[in-house]
């Protein structure tokens, strides 16, 4: 009888053991189920990252996934069909070849949505600008952005955006047009108008043979690389995303225009310092133009720089008392001046006006051929002398010397100066260019291109488990 019941008492005891371990290997498969697809969820989240884009990063040194993947459909499920397969290979992995072994967990991936992601031209480019903010936190850019902010002061400070030189010349012409010439007679009844002979006339006939003609040596040199605007982010419909993400906001540097500016001269080339692997040759002109073709941009800064430069010579020459000697001088040597007195003073300034011309076809010669200019001139800073108004591509004169700014320092005061959101998607427009070049990327978009993504998860298993959660991962 005691046998029996110490029997009993064993079975009724293993039976409250068994039900306990039981429980508590059913509560570690719960916790196991949640811990694995935690840990899987990083794995994938961090495997979809790990395809960040290999050119982009190589050239311009941002980290972007391309959710077209070398493809021409760009969608956001791309990249969860990617996220789904990382998932279930890490939830599922294959046979050790140890035999069928069966899993403790039998997990299987559930529901993978991707409702958040930031694409680089969201925001105006912001989520971009974001990347090239925390790339540049290190560069010294002080030195450089004094610099620009000095020039642009300078540039303010004197007028030279808004002054009308244009407008100035030509009152002085039509002076001349309302005092009429003075007539001679050739012989008894017959009258005819004595001509002006205006050496400023000559200066004023090449403004329409395009400022690259006149200061260039050899205008064939130029580039003739041609676009199709409609194929780049500027001029298309783009894909769009949800904006910067608030935690990469939280954690990276401000975007800055003054660096992201700093940046675009570090990966871009212009006219004088071109990039060997770049589809357009003056990529800080193309930016600053956006016009179908390297003439067009080069010739586009050139005539933003005469007018600038005329602007500040105008500006000088009218204060040298010298000058306006040296004008009016010549100005009295002509026939219909000394006929008609009234022509004096308006004919003087038109010659001023002329020279200042020349001379501003001059700076512009000395910035392309890698000189420099001063915002605003000093008598010892004057090359051209009267004269070259009567001979203006031959007094023209190749010079790489000079004190003030160069080119490039002019570059950055127009591109300060530029509307920031057609920068910045013109920017996107040469990153677009040149990575097309490489192989397997003919259809790069950078509005395909996210950073950062938030993604909700959930797993089942085969115990009757499942488990959710929402996971944001970006480059940040």
């Amino acid at each position: 009888m005691r046998k029996g019941y110490i029997t009993v008492f064993l079975t009724l005891s293993l039976t409250l053991i068994l039900s306990l371990v039981f429980t508590l290997i059913e509560g570690a498969r719960i916790s196991a189920v949640r811990m694995k697809f935690e840990c899987v969820a990083d794995i994938g989240m961090n495997s979809v990252l790990a395809e960040y884009h290999r050119e982009l990063l190589r050239q311009y040194d941002l980290l972007f996934v391309d959710m077209s993947y070398g493809g021409s459909h760009a969608d956001i499920g791309n990249t969860e069909a990617h996220l789904r397969n990382y998932l279930q290979k890490n939830l599922q992995p294959k046979s050790t070849g140890y035999g069928k072994v069966r899993d403790f967990l039998a997990m299987d991936t559930g529901r993978v949505h991707i409702g958040k992601y930031s694409i680089a031209s969201d925001e105006g480019g912001a989520v971009l600008k974001r990347q090239v903010a925390d790339y540049m936190a290190d560069y010294p850019l002080g030195a450089i952005l004094e610099k620009t902010g000095l020039g642009v002061s300078e540039l303010e400070r004197c007028g030279l955006e808004t002054r009308d030189v244009q407008g100035e010349r030509q009152s002085y012409e039509a002076q001349i047009e309302k005092i009429g010439l003075p007539q001679q007679e050739l012989e008894e009844g017959v009258f005819e108008e004595v001509p002006l002979n205006n050496p400023a006339d000559i200066a004023n006939a090449t403004r329409s043979s395009g400022v690259l003609n006149l200061v260039l040596e050899d205008p064939s040199q130029v580039s003739a690389v041609k676009i199709l605007p409609a194929d780049y982010i500027s001029h298309r419909l783009r894909i769009r995303g949800t904006g910067v993400c608030r935690e990469a906001a939280e954690v990276s540097a401000q975007p800055d225009e003054l660096a992201f500016q700093a940046y675009l001269f570090e990966k871009c080339g212009y006219y004088g310092n071109e990039k060997e692997e770049s589809l357009l040759r003056y990529q800080m002109e193309y930016i600053l133009a956006g016009q179908d073709t390297d003439w067009e941009n080069l010739e586009y800064v050139a005539k933003k720089l005469l007018k600038w430069r005329e602007a500040a010579n105008v500006l000088y020459i009218l204060t040298d008392s010298a000058k306006i000697a040296e004008a009016q001088a010549m100005a009295l040597t002509l026939t219909a001046v000394c006929l008609c007195p009234e022509l004096v003073e308006p004919v003087k300034y038109t010659i001023l006006f002329a020279w200042a011309y020349v001379e501003s076809l001059q700076d512009v010669k000395t910035l392309l051929s890698g000189g420099r200019v001063p915002v605003c001139k000093t008598s010892a800073d004057w090359k051209t002398g009267i004269n070259s108004i009567e001979n203006v591509r031959g007094s023209l004169a190749q010079d790489g010397g000079g004190r003030g700014l160069s080119y490039e320092e002019y570059l950055r005061i127009m591109l300060f100066l530029e509307d920031q959101e057609e920068r910045t998607f013109r920017a996107m427009d040469i990153m677009e260019m040149d990575i097309r070049r490489t192989p397997g990327n003919a259809r790069f978009r950078m509005d395909a291109c996210f950073d950062t993504y938030e993604a909700e998860l959930s797993g089942t298993s085969n115990f009757g488990y499942s488990c959710e959660l929402s996971r944001c991962y970006g480059f940040y």
